[in-house]
């Protein structure tokens, strides 16, 4: 992977989230091996890069996370086998996407030992997420939820 020229270094300065990339990944699948080493890649060729580590989890995608992905010029996804099975994933892939569509961010995806038709079509493990969160929410509120993820990546 080569670094854009297109990209200007933006100093990180706390409390502001204005990043050039922001990075989503499946922490269980790729944070110790394939993220790690294109997280370091993308630093040591100056592309301020946000990487999700930098905040506490919690159940719901949180207002800062939000910032960090509307404050990027570009996102890069890195699919992996059980991407899907996060809920954090899929609320940073479906606001990741209304950036894109709202604010004209750039989005990349990358498939990391995964079958790209098999998340644009939504079978395999990626699918089968989305059927056990369909069944999970089947009389709940958050069945609107399972048809905003199974839309993303569409």
């Amino acid at each position: 992977m080569r670094a854009s020229s297109s990209f200007s270094y933006i100093p990180y300065s706390t409390g502001s989230y204005t990043r050039d990339l922001f990075l989503s990944f499946r922490g269980e699948d790729t944070r110790y091996n394939f993220t790690d080493h294109l997280h370091k890649y993308l630093v040591l060729n100056r592309i301020n890069t946000f990487k999700d580590y930098e905040l506490t989890r919690g159940e719901e995608i949180s207002e800062a996370l939000l910032r960090a992905i509307e404050g990027s010029k570009l996102s890069l996804i890195v699919f992996s086998e059980n991407y899907a099975s996060s809920r954090w994933c899929l609320d940073e892939l479906v606001h990741i996407l209304d950036c894109k569509r709202s604010k004209n961010q750039m989005v990349r995806p990358i498939f990391y030992k995964v079958d790209p038709s098999d998340v644009r079509h939504q079978r395999g493990k990626f699918g089968e997420a989305l059927v056990r969160y369909e069944h999970r929410f089947k009389d709940h509120m958050d069945k609107d939820k399972v048809l905003r993820w199974r839309s993303a990546p569409s």
